[in-house]
């Protein structure tokens, strides 16, 4: 693709980046780094946020300041499964004509459905005369839900997708799809931590106590494995949906001291720098998995679930190891039979991968590339 105008060839255009959240996981990260794409064309870009959720100090939205975009706290038609009963589908179509009677008054050149739940702004751009709408996929799409998102996504004109995985799934064409990898920062040291080198391997997992995340599965296998070192768990359970009782299942164990609860935190990176490996062990696919890129950016490989996009990430044996979903005995033997020495090796080359394929470097020169050539299009 070419290079990017200059940053003058867009000075003057407004994109609006429509949300569906207001936390720092995934997409919120990516969102800065899509952000910061547009901002290197010169493009002006403000970010609307759904305005009822809640999470305590807004930790987005102060990423928002420190990097000066604008946002706004709006009323949004947010697609979630608590809305696609009947109240929740009224609700939904009421908000999409308030949304539209907003985006008609918003003077922008584009909108920017950051994930496949904020797709109900694509109709209500296209109705106000938005001829650029762009779609980021960043889930993996299935039953009844993918038909419904693949309707609403024939109203946008650009579609990227966070992964292969994804983007198979997602089977968008006319226009077709781009898949984009995500990135992660680089670390302020500009050379990967090395781990204490203790004689039993650390590990940590990292992701919300969804039921689908694989915590039972991980510490199902973590006992039969005899408890093999420590185990650190980041995260909490989600405001919705089924969730597993983590604490419960680590204090069943015959080790439950090898099990170290730690819960929220502001930021993943120092106890993936305490680690040895990263553990992914989603029993459903992963879109992504962006803290599987954490890891990599720290020179740690990865045990993950072979599913999704692990399977596109991680070369197993190399810098990270596969297993089968929901395969606790499988993943008992690999905690079994990997030591320290390793995961050393395999982290070495899970930091050459990430310099390789996913810095913000590379991920906002292609975003920039992507947003050039459709602003372009529809400034003809």
């Amino acid at each position: 693709m070419s290079t990017p105008r200059t940053t003058d060839g867009m000075r003057g255009r407004r994109m609006l980046i429509v949300h569906s959240s207001d936390e720092m996981y995934g997409a919120d990260r990516i969102l800065l780094q899509v952000a910061a794409g547009a901002r290197d064309l010169g493009v002006e870009v403000v970010v609307w946020l759904p305005d009822d959720l809640t999470h305590g100090a807004t930790p987005l939205c102060h990423e928002l300041e420190r990097a000066g975009i604008a946002f706004d706290h709006v009323r949004l038609p947010i697609i979630r499964r608590a809305n696609l009963r009947p109240a929740g589908v009224v609700r939904m179509l009421r908000d999409s004509w308030r949304l539209r009677a907003r985006l008609r008054d918003a003077d922008v050149d584009h909108v920017y459905c950051m994930t496949s739940a904020c797709l109900l702004a694509a109709p209500a751009a296209r109705s106000v005369r938005v001829a650029s709408v762009g779609l980021h996929v960043q889930e993996m799409w299935s039953g009844k839900e993918a038909a419904l998102l693949r309707a609403l996504a024939r109203f946008t004109t650009m579609r990227i997708t966070i992964s292969p995985a994804v983007d198979r799934a997602a089977q968008l064409t006319r226009p077709a799809s781009v898949v984009v990898d995500n990135c992660v920062p680089h670390p302020d040291d500009p050379d990967a931590r090395v781990p204490d080198g203790g004689p039993r391997p650390r590990y940590v997992v990292a992701s919300r106590w969804n039921a689908w995340k694989g915590h039972r599965t991980l510490i199902d296998a973590w006992g039969r494995a005899g408890c093999p070192g420590l185990l650190t768990v980041l995260g909490g359970p989600p405001p919705s949906g089924a969730k597993v009782d983590v604490v419960a299942l680590a204090a069943a164990l015959d080790v439950p001291s090898s099990v170290e609860i730690v819960g929220e935190v502001p930021d993943v990176a120092p106890y993936v720098a305490a680690a040895d490996a990263l553990v992914l062990p989603s029993d459903e696919p992963e879109p992504f998995g962006l803290v599987l890129l954490e890891a990599f950016r720290q020179g740690r490989p990865v045990i993950a679930s072979a599913a999704g996009g692990p399977l596109d990430i991680v070369d197993d044996g190399r810098d990270g190891w596969l297993f089968p979903p929901g395969d606790a005995e499988a993943l008992a033997g690999l905690l079994q039979r990997l030591t320290v020495d390793d995961l050393a090796d395999a982290g070495r080359h899970a930091r050459r991968t990430y310099l390789d394929r996913y810095t913000p470097e590379v991920y906002r020169r292609r975003i920039a590339e992507l947003l050039d050539a459709e602003l372009t299009r529809v400034g003809r």
